[in-house]
């Protein structure tokens, strides 16, 4: 691989994949568009043959450790010493190829992602000052900006898609604008965005689209600086690199843009179809912060992540993991483990500790969660009090979910409405405002 994606030893052209070991002749297939259409039976079906990890196989039988459980998964997330993030340690670089579908999320690349120890803390560190440098108030009236706007463009029309017209624009919309993106390339951002996720060969292509338009964003800062994200990192303390700059902006724009769209997308699915989910949250008696937190314990947008590589050998849950192994965490399959079903009907709304941002040094940093939320939860609300009347166009059974086992998000999401309820109107002073019910 260049180092336009990232770099990795290459295999010999003559070797052959080595044989499943031992431990994996009985593993689960983690991928195929039925398991992606449903997730859930297969982590039930996993639990039940071997317990809070799984041996399991990705794209092309490529195998790996199934991490299920909460409080072993929250074990392997804290202990940065035993299971690591470079995926340079990897012991199955020999079977994988330059297409292999997965390669944009292992291949190594000089970002916080695969950062570790200090150099970890180093990036991380300027990111986080960096988001917040972005006020709570500025961000949230950024929110309500861009979601008004994107309501403004469907709103006469009675009926829109709030997938690709509304949820996952809103987060590209705020984050392009915290970068100093120009509006007209935000659809090209989200498109992309969403093919990185899918297990297909246009992954790698759009994953390089999107690191392309980071480079040009950085070379346009380091001339002309701006109050803006990449011109924060690039001034930073920290002393970051261009290329360090480049990869982080994109870290950030890739974990902003589809998990929060799909957040964002999944509540709105959920509000639709559960009518004691949406009385309660149109009547009041439950904030949107509630909801959404609910649909991270229930249907999480991240659903698993690649993951952790062993330092050494070792045994988790009477596995014998070996150097090298991969270990994805199964973020959705964690939040549900039965062990965690105390009979309070209320955790899912207040509890916060679902497993959706992950846990430990490479979880998500702080103030990035808070963002996320701000946006997702402006999002919900502004729908809520612009279209009071919307409800979906299509039986739940037409609904598709784009067929990732790493991302859970649909494809589209049709949804009508009373037409003149969300229009705004001009006021006095020249602002806009929508009109009460």
């Amino acid at each position: 691989m260049n180092d336009t994606t990232g770099t990795r030893d290459a295999p010999h052209p003559d070797a052959a994949p080595p044989p499943p070991a031992a431990d994996h002749e009985d593993a689960m297939r983690l991928y195929g568009p039925d398991v992606a259409r449903d997730p859930v039976p297969l982590y039930e079906e996993m639990r039940r043959r071997f317990g809070p990890v799984a041996p399991v196989l990705l794209d092309g039988d490529v195998p790996a450790w199934f991490v299920l459980g909460y409080r072993e998964l929250h074990h392997v997330a804290g202990h940065p010493e035993w299971f690591a993030r470079d995926c340079r340690r990897w012991n199955q670089w020999d079977r994988i190829g330059d297409d292999w579908p997965l390669l944009p999320y292992v291949v190594w690349t000089p970002s916080v992602m695969f950062a570790e120890g200090d150099e970890h803390r180093r990036r991380a560190g300027a990111i986080g000052d960096a988001l917040a440098a972005t006020g709570r108030a500025h961000l949230h009236t950024l929110c309500r900006q861009v979601a008004d706007d994107l309501v403004d463009r469907f709103a006469q029309d009675g009926e829109a898609d709030l997938i690709g017209q509304y949820a996952h624009r809103i987060p590209a919309g705020v984050i392009a604008r915290l970068y100093g993106i120009p509006a007209q390339e935000v659809p090209g951002l989200v498109e992309d965005n969403l093919l990185s996720l899918d297990t297909n060969p246009e992954a790698a292509l759009a994953h390089q689209r999107i690191l392309e338009r980071m480079r040009r964003v950085v070379a346009q800062r380091r001339e002309h600086p701006r109050d803006d994200i990449p011109s924060l990192l690039l001034n930073h303390p920290a002393g970051l690199t261009d290329e360090e700059v480049v990869v982080d902006l994109l870290v950030i724009m890739s974990a902003a843009q589809a998990p929060t769209g799909n957040w964002i997308g999944n509540t709105l699915r959920l509000m639709l179809l559960d009518d004691d989910f949406s009385l309660t949250l149109q009547g009041g008696r439950s904030s949107a912060g509630e909801a959404l937190n609910e649909v991270l314990w229930k249907n999480t947008p991240t659903q698993n992540f690649i993951g952790r590589w062993a330092v050494q050998s070792c045994e988790l849950s009477g596995r014998r993991i070996r150097q090298g192994d991969l270990l994805v965490l199964g973020l959705a399959a964690a939040n549900g483990d039965p062990r965690l079903n105390t009979g309070d009907l209320d955790m899912h709304a207040t509890n916060r500790a679902q497993m959706s941002f992950g846990h430990g040094e490479h979880g998500c940093p702080f103030p990035a969660p808070v963002i996320a939320e701000t946006i997702a939860r402006t999002a919900v609300e502004t729908l809520l009090d612009r279209l009071p009347d919307v409800r979906m166009a299509v039986a739940p059974e037409q609904l598709r979910w784009r067929p990732s086992i790493w991302m859970r998000g649909l494809y589209e999401l049709p949804a009508r409405f009373s037409a003149a309820l969300g229009v705004r109107h001009r006021t006095a002073a020249g602002s806009t405002a929508a009109p009460t019910a």
